[in-house]
């Protein structure tokens, strides 16, 4: 007895049905997952490396042009802001979140590439060739991204300490400061890829060029207003610095979708 043929469950679309689909997923996020865990491992062997190169400009901004092994050595010589560190867990804790935001940030091809790969069988066959060019766009947008907001916050760290009282000694929490300066970085990483995101929603056909045009100015306003949240400091200067990139990189996405929405329609007219 001859056993039957089992057909593919996908349709000439590439589509699949929500029990395979969810599969895909979770293989994704599993692959995604993996990579960030293995360059987690990698960085915590040189998590003291990544915080001294990380805190360098913000220690530079506000009094401290030394590393944290010339602090150590010369306390006594030093004008700076103290830097301190509380608990007997909080190193560990520190070298764990160091490593796992380098993780995160030195992954992002990996991650953002499986994110495309679990959204292009949605898209036609026409609009897979774009997966190279989203994972080479998102990768430096996303590393763009971290880089300005590590550019600013010399500046930022600037304004907040000369907020401190004539006479008063600043500490300065080595977590706390850390926190402020990853969540920065991927914050603003992660920012970077708000056009991206919409150029993909208008492959698949979910968000139109022209709705997307039409919505600019909430968008203007939302972008602002993230920005001012995001950004620790009083300052709308730094607070403008790190919007306009962002504004500029939703009009590009706008004028792109618009392009390509033009070409469908043309594509798509009858002869």
């Amino acid at each position: 007895m001859s056993r039957p043929v089992r057909t593919s469950t996908k349709d000439p679309g590439g589509r699949m049905p929500l029990g395979e689909h969810l599969r895909e997923l979770r293989n994704r996020l599993a692959k995604a997952v993996l990579a960030i865990l293995v360059i987690t491992v990698a960085a915590a062997f040189s998590y003291k490396r990544i915080i001294d190169v990380v805190t360098r400009p913000v220690l530079a901004s506000v009094g401290c042009p030394a590393s944290f092994a010339d602090l150590a050595r010369h306390p006594a010589h030093t004008t700076c802001a103290h830097i301190t560190i509380n608990g007997l867990l909080a190193p560990f804790t520190l070298a764990l979140k160091v490593s796992l935001v380098a993780g995160v940030v030195l992954a992002s091809p990996v991650w953002l590439y499986q994110l495309w790969a679990f959204v292009a069988p949605g898209l036609h066959q026409r609009e897979r060739k774009y997966a190279y060019a989203f994972v080479g766009t998102g990768v430096p947008l996303f590393l763009a991204g971290a880089f300005f907001a590590y550019k600013v916050l010399p500046r930022t760290a600037r304004v907040l300490i000369g907020l401190t009282p004539h006479g008063v000694n600043n500490l300065l929490p080595l977590d706390d400061l850390l926190d402020l300066v990853t969540r920065m970085v991927v914050v603003f990483g992660l920012a970077f890829e708000m056009p991206l995101l919409l150029v993909m929603l208008n492959l698949t056909g979910v968000l139109s060029g022209r709705r997307m045009l039409g919505r600019w100015r909430a968008m203007v306003v939302g972008i602002t207003v993230f920005a001012a949240v995001a950004t620790p400091s009083t300052d709308p200067l730094t607070m403008l610095a790190l919007a306009a990139p962002i504004w500029a990189l939703y009009f590009a996405a706008v004028a792109f979708s618009l392009l390509g929405d033009r070409r469908k329609a043309l594509r798509e007219r009858p002869v």
